[in-house]
């Protein structure tokens, strides 16, 4: 924070903005701060511990003259002032008040009747001893250190400490009298800067997750804090039934304190250098490395993927994380050298602010993972609403990265459904969100947040089609489409939903199913489980509807895993893979977007056939083809409409040195998730022009319009070298434009008259337009140089 001594000693000292806080501490802690940057100490008042505080402006032992005049003729002595003379009391008053759990701050007086502080360490706050300080000068005190002794102990853990070992004896003195606070007014001085975050680590166990079941806190300010909402959403394990954690509804108050924080900490870490940014996701990923373990297994026990799908959740977010490790090279701008004389431009990319997600519950770790990363070390902050069905992967990760050192405020979390998705839509303060989630969800979050202002990129509606080829290689085939239509329970955003065969489907179908029945349904923590059950019993039942629908509608159901039942796990959300041949595109269960292990079999008769099919459907997340031609790879490459195609690849999901490019229907908004795109969704461009060189005196200002030509952008045009009394009109023939009446424009080299005056050729003179006409007529005058005349 830029310190008002800085700026100009003239400006008004601003009191502090007003806002919520998560308790007293971090409330004062900001008052302290910023009162520090404007030139002015802060010291508290009156204070109720637990419902209200009250501070003022502490002038630092400026006294007030209460004396009279004396009269110096009088011979009147002037009496020796008091040591005990009032302070001059300053107007400037802040109140902190606890309500609905948090702490507001109102600013009740924000004027001073002094001016700012030359320098802070001249105020007596800075001589002043902390509370733990005094007890550890009661403690060496009663060891038998003498003051300078303590004084230089306590040096060791506070370098900037500028008491005297007179301070430590009437601290002592205090001691003996039974006054531990040696102040009754606690003065707010500044902190010793430490570098990151100063929370503990997190490798202990935290006090949330001690209660049964564990109500999932929010982070604002970097500190996990309870809500004080009174309603929960209890997070259910698919497999089980049972209770893994309850989730509160974030109130409004509290996110308002969430956004507030994370708008506090966005000047310092805008300012922090891009290494230091990229140092702590050096750091994140590395935790992340040493704690796979612990959130793959959060993630099956919430979602209910099995537990090597959610390895893989948990590694394609860690992608993301080492790719913002090189931010300092995707973040750089373009650099114009010597555009003109002395003149360089060049354009940097800068944080935009406040920053949202909003994730889903298929990838709790990678979606989130897309966010954060990307958008932090661009340094924005960031404010997260996770999945209210499978949090704990995202708090897992916060943990983590406040143990990497991020600072406080850059990453908050809330909790909630509608209405704080509603908050961070319409919330002034944050400048983009990003989305990923379903269609309907989707469509509505970006109508709303672009109604504010906001950017937004939101990944919605997926539905992914393989056309496969009869050439394809049977079992690569096979695998990979088997693996991407029922993988992860087919809750993938990227999982193969349509399989279009080209010349029927004849020889696929018993060697498809076989490959699908072979894939083993079960909890997601048991050992070789492939599909694990759907997140929830209203999805399941969703999905069987669906099921049913297509089969009224005239699909062949050859594989059917509704009635699936896994032993010792008989209430779960289960569904075994499902199998439909002869789907059309009028079935419903084609035109909505499944979501489960069900995949749905087309045929066409020719690749043509099978790309409109694709090119007709609402969604463009991902289309691939598997064949052994190139010529037919190559032409589905350039006629199909997905945004993203594979070549013999099921999932074509790019790594993050490349863009997710969902099209369609299945992206809404101009930037897409992380990649070259993802830098510039979280940042904005600044344009400089500069010039750089000894400015000559000029005779005065000039109110003109500052054209190329002011800019030094443009060579300014000499005229030819004529005679000195001679007007010679200069003919520029290369074609004729005449239309009968009107005037003939030429381009072409001529001859000048020379030295003597001699005429121009026949050949130029002929085309020469008369002034007398209408028309344009160029002439040259050895006064003015060019001129144009024109003539309507």
């Amino acid at each position: 924070m830029t310190s008002y001594m800085e700026l100009n000693d003239t400006l008004e000292m601003l009191p502090p903005p007003p806002g919520s806080f998560i308790d007293r501490e971090e409330l004062i802690q900001h008052i302290g701060e910023f009162a520090l940057s404007q030139g002015y100490v802060v010291t508290i008042k009156q204070s109720k511990k637990d419902k209200v505080v009250v501070l003022g402006c502490d002038r630092g032992g400026v006294y007030r003259n209460r004396r009279k005049p004396v009269d110096e003729s009088s011979g009147e002595l002037a009496r020796k002032r008091k040591t005990g003379s009032r302070l001059t009391n300053c107007p400037f008053e802040l109140v902190g008040k606890k309500e609905d759990g948090l702490w507001v701050l109102t600013v009740k007086n924000g004027s001073h009747n002094h001016e700012a502080l030359k320098d802070i360490s001249e105020h007596p706050s800075a001589r002043r001893f902390t509370e733990k300080e005094v007890m550890l000068i009661k403690e060496m005190t009663e060891a038998g250190l003498k003051p300078r002794q303590i004084l230089k102990r306590l040096r060791q853990s506070n370098p900037e400490l500028l008491s005297t070992p007179k301070h430590v004896y009437n601290v002592k003195a205090k001691l003996r009298q039974g006054n531990l606070t040696v102040r009754r007014l606690k003065t707010l001085r500044p902190q010793a800067s430490v570098e990151g975050n100063s929370q503990p680590s997190t490798t202990n166990e935290p006090s949330w997750r001690k209660r049964c079941p564990p109500r999932v806190p929010n982070l604002i300010g970097g500190r996990f804090v309870d809500s004080q909402s009174s309603i929960s959403i209890d997070v259910i394990n698919p497999a089980t039934q049972q209770v893994v954690s309850q989730v509160p509804l974030t109130t409004a108050e509290e996110f308002k304190a969430a956004v507030f924080a994370a708008k506090r900490a966005f000047p310092t870490w805008r300012n922090t250098p891009v290494t230091t940014r990229q140092r702590i996701m050096f750091k994140l990923q590395e935790l992340i490395r040493r704690d796979v373990e612990k959130i793959a297994l959060n993630i099956t026990t919430e979602q209910g993927k099995a537990l090597k799908d959610a390895y893989n959740d948990v590694d394609r977010g860690l992608e993301v994380v080492e790719h913002a490790c090189g931010m300092a090279t995707l973040q750089m701008g373009d650099f114009a050298s010597n555009i003109s004389n002395g003149i360089d431009s060049y354009s940097i990319r800068e944080p935009l602010g406040v920053c949202a997600g909003i994730s889903p519950h298929n990838f709790p770790a990678m979606i989130p993972l897309w966010m954060i990363p990307i958008a932090v070390t661009c340094g924005n902050t960031f404010i997260l609403k996770p999945s209210e069905k499978a949090p704990g992967a995202c708090m897992l990760l916060a943990e983590l990265a406040m143990e990497a050192g991020l600072p406080n405020g850059v990453l908050n979390m809330v909790h909630g459904t509608n209405d704080i998705v509603n908050a961070i839509c319409d919330d002034e303060n944050i400048k983009a969100v990003s989305f990923v989630g379903s269609d309907a969800a989707g469509r509505y979050v970006h109508e709303r947040a672009s109604a504010s202002g906001k950017r937004i990129q939101a990944n919605i509606g997926a539905k992914n089609f393989a056309v496969v080829m009869p050439d394809a290689n049977v079992d690569a085939t096979l695998n990979a489409l088997v693996a991407a239509g029922f993988g992860a329970a087919g809750q993938r955003c990227t999982a193969v939903s349509t399989v279009i065969f080209v010349g029927g489907s004849k020889l696929w179908e018993d060697k498809l199913v076989e490959r699908a029945k072979a894939l083993k349904v079960n909890a997601g923590t048991e050992p070789g489980a492939d599909v694990g059950p759907v997140i929830c019993k209203p999805v399941k039942e969703r999905i069987c509807k669906l099921i049913q629908a297509g089969v009224d509608d005239g699909a062949r159901l050859v594989l059917d895993g509704r009635q699936i039942v896994v032993p010792q796990f008989e209430l779960g959300n289960f569904i075994g893979p499902s199998v439909l041949f002869d789907v059309t595109e009028d079935m419903e269960i084609y035109k909505e977007g499944v979501s489960g292990p069900v995949l749905l079999c087309m045929q066409a008769n020719s690749l043509d056939e099978a790309i409109n099919i694709i090119n007709r459907n609402k969604y463009g997340v991902g289309a691939s083809i598997f064949t052994a031609s190139g010529a037919a790879a190559r032409k589905f490459q350039a006629e199909i409409e997905s945004g993203q195609v594979g070549i013999n690849v099921a999932v074509p999901a790019p790594l993050p040195f490349v863009s997710f490019t969902g099209s369609k229907g299945s992206f809404a908004g101009d930037l897409n998730f992380y990649g070259k795109a993802g830098v510039h969704f979280y940042t904005q461009i600044k344009t400089v022009t500069q010039q750089w060189k000894d400015f000559l005196n000029g005779d005065g200002a000039s109110a003109e319009f500052p054209s190329q030509d002011l800019l030094g952008l443009t060579p300014t045009m000499q005229p030819p070298d004529f005679p000195s009394n001679d007007t010679v009109s200069l003919g520029l023939n290369s074609r004729d434009f005449s239309n009968g009446d009107g005037a003939s424009l030429g381009l072409n080299d001529g001859e000048f008259s020379s030295s003597d005056g001699e005429s121009l050729p026949e050949k130029h003179s002929k085309d020469v337009i008369p002034n007398s006409g209408d028309g344009i007529s160029p002439t040259v005058s050895p006064s003015n140089g060019l001129n144009w005349t024109l003539n309507f």
